[in-house]
């Protein structure tokens, strides 16, 4: 990740004894610098946190101890090749699991800590369709799955990140508000983490456009860019905000809800009750309703497909050159285009990186949605932003959820213990 908080010691020397958060702070400084480079020397670190060699041998000791980190080699510098040990993020045995439920499918992201995929996979459910205790007793059924599936992978996950399509209460997992699964006040944290029981996993829960863009500002096609919205390309869309290398969250942590922005008055209704919400003209459930009316959400009798099937149907029809679907995703193009104008007005991005289905059908709907975003941005440079797809398709908040709870290891890596029980062999 690009954007490093780096707590450096005033001397350069050790910490003082009993300066526990201080030495927290200084093991973190060290992860993150190996988070962003594939192995650094001793000195190597040394140089870019300021800590003293001796402060960063010391806390490599610690690191190793914990399996958090492994020595990779000997690397020789210098006219008279002096050598260096070089030392890389390991933490085999500490997973990571993301997730994320949807109108129809739950996702699943599981890492170690080196990023290594332990495992991934999408569920089709329909949580539209069902009641929030179904919907939670189906999530949970998979979270054990997945748990189980990396603990055979020799990596014991230090917790869940789950992502929701709604408003939600980071500090408390809750649910506030969730228009597309008709949920409201849900707390859904504390009601998963009595599902897991005995496995003992800690659960947070965020909006799944706030996942997706750390995810895609840590790792995607964006990476490292300081300032980026992210779009869900869902039945519902919702934006997550870079702004100066930080998620925008706003005074009670719900910025990003750009879908409901009014766009129609004279619209169609939204599921959050409004009428002409940004997502009822680019949501995946309005160009379905355009383009495949036969196979619209909410019809009687009919199963929920893939989102990624109703997708590669229309992209099947677009590329025969489907009129009926071709005015379609030319209609949503220049919505997208007009709500991405006054997202660019409004945080002057670089990029908006658009995901789920709009990432799919990105070279039939950018050209159209970029034009209207260069006609009515204002401010010049605001012209400059551009559409991007992003290449992590319908998974980009379950990986960005399995980011948040590595960066939280990463922040306190005195949380894994020091001797953790070897992992299976692999």
């Amino acid at each position: 990740m690009t954007n490093r908080h780096l707590t450096r010691t005033s001397t350069g020397g050790t910490p003082p004894a009993g300066s526990a958060a201080l030495r927290r702070a200084n093991l973190s400084s060290v992860l993150r610098e190996l988070r962003d480079h594939t192995s650094l020397s001793r000195a190597d670190i040394a140089e870019a946190t300021g800590l003293h060699r001796a402060t960063v041998s010391n806390l490599m000791a610690e690191l190793l101890e914990r399996r958090l980190v492994r020595e990779v080699g000997v690397e020789h510098v210098g006219a008279i090749g002096r050598p260096r040990r070089a030392v890389a993020l390991h933490g085999a045995h500490v997973g990571a699991l993301g997730m994320e439920i949807n109108v129809d499918y739950i996702a699943v992201h599981g890492t170690d800590l080196s990023g290594r995929v332990l495992v991934e996979r999408r569920v089709v459910f329909d949580a539209m369709g069902s009641t929030p205790d179904r919907a939670v007793r189906r999530l949970g059924l998979v979270a054990k799955e997945a748990v189980e599936a990396m603990r055979r992978a020799g990596s014991a996950p230090a917790g869940i990140a789950v992502a929701v399509p709604g408003l939600v209460d980071a500090a408390r997992g809750v649910v506030t508000l969730a228009p597309n699964l008709y949920w409201r006040d849900l707390p859904l944290a504390d009601r998963l983490t009595a599902m897991l029981g005995p496995l003992s996993v800690p659960v947070l829960v965020d909006n799944d456009a706030n996942l997706a863009a750390l995810g895609e500002y840590i790792s995607g096609v964006a990476a490292g860019t300081s300032d980026l919205v992210y779009l869900t390309g869902e039945v519902g869309v919702g934006g997550g905000i870079i702004s100066g290398g930080r998620l925008l969250r706003g005074a009670d942590g719900f910025s990003g809800e750009v879908g409901h922005l009014r766009l129609d008055p004279n619209g169609d209704q939204c599921g959050c009750g409004r009428i002409g919400c940004w997502e009822t003209k680019v949501g995946l459930a309005a160009l379905v309703r355009t383009a495949m009316p036969e196979h619209a959400y909410g019809l009687p009798g009919m199963p929920v497909p893939d989102p990624g099937e109703r997708v590669a149907d229309i992209a099947r029809g677009l590329a025969s050159g489907d009129r009926r679907m071709m005015m379609a995703v030319a209609q949503v193009g220049e919505w997208l285009g007009l709500g991405g104008s006054i997202l660019a007005n409004l945080f002057n991005p670089r990029v908006i990186v658009i995901g789920g289905y709009f990432a799919s059908l990105a070279q039939w709907l950018l050209p159209h949605a970029q034009d209207q975003l260069q006609r009515l941005a204002v401010a010049a440079p605001a012209t400059e932003c551009r559409f991007v797809a992003s290449t992590f398709g319908f998974g980009a908040a379950s990986r960005g959820a399995a980011s948040m709870v590595i960066s939280q290891i990463i922040d306190d890596p005195t949380t894994i213990m020091d001797s953790p029980p070897r992992p299976a062999a692999f």
